[in-house]
């Protein structure tokens, strides 16, 4: 284990909404968290075309194993069709089974509509944790419409969470 926090954004278009959330979200957890360590980005929209490539790539050899070596991994993507990214998948699709053993996930979707709240909890969740992730509850369903109040979003949802991740970022703190 890197011992790090790692944010993972699964959407297929640059300088997006998701990715802005998924590292202000990063960077507060660091905050309340009091972990000092940089945090690890990985966005899949630089990588998109290399995912599906018979090729191998190393820029996606060096992002699987930044992901499959987190302590905490922050993952984030946009609901498509009710939900995550087709990227998404086809990225996690390429680790091994338990890649994600001994790390803590904290699924978060950006949501446009309030009626896919559930996908974060009902889609997202089960993929992490057929990975071996421990995944914190509940995963953050962020509505577009809340965008506005993010900092006040993310500090409820750490007050829920933050007691699930704490232990991870230490344990990665003492290695």
């Amino acid at each position: 284990m890197s011992g790090g926090i790692v944010t993972l954004v699964g959407n297929p278009r640059g300088g997006s909404r998701t990715l802005a959330v998924a590292t202000g979200a990063a960077e507060a957890l660091t905050r309340r968290a009091g972990h000092a360590d940089p945090i690890d980005l990985v966005d899949l929209s630089a990588l998109g075309p290399q995912i599906l490539s018979p090729v191998p790539s190393p820029g996606v050899e060096v992002a699987l194993e930044l992901v499959a070596d987190a302590s905490v991994l922050l993952v984030a993507s946009p609901t498509y069709k009710g939900s995550y990214t087709g990227l998404l998948k086809a990225f996690l699709d390429r680790l091994p089974p338990n890649a994600l053993a001994g790390t803590v996930a904290l699924p978060l979707l950006v949501l446009g509509d309030p009626r896919h709240a559930l996908a974060v909890e009902v889609h997202l969740r089960p993929l992490l944790v057929e990975l071996g992730a421990c995944v914190v509850t509940p995963g953050l369903a962020l509505l577009e419409t809340d965008l506005p109040r993010l900092p006040d979003v993310l500090n409820s949802w750490f007050d829920r969470v933050l007691p699930q991740v704490r232990p991870a970022l230490q344990e990665a703190a003492r290695a």
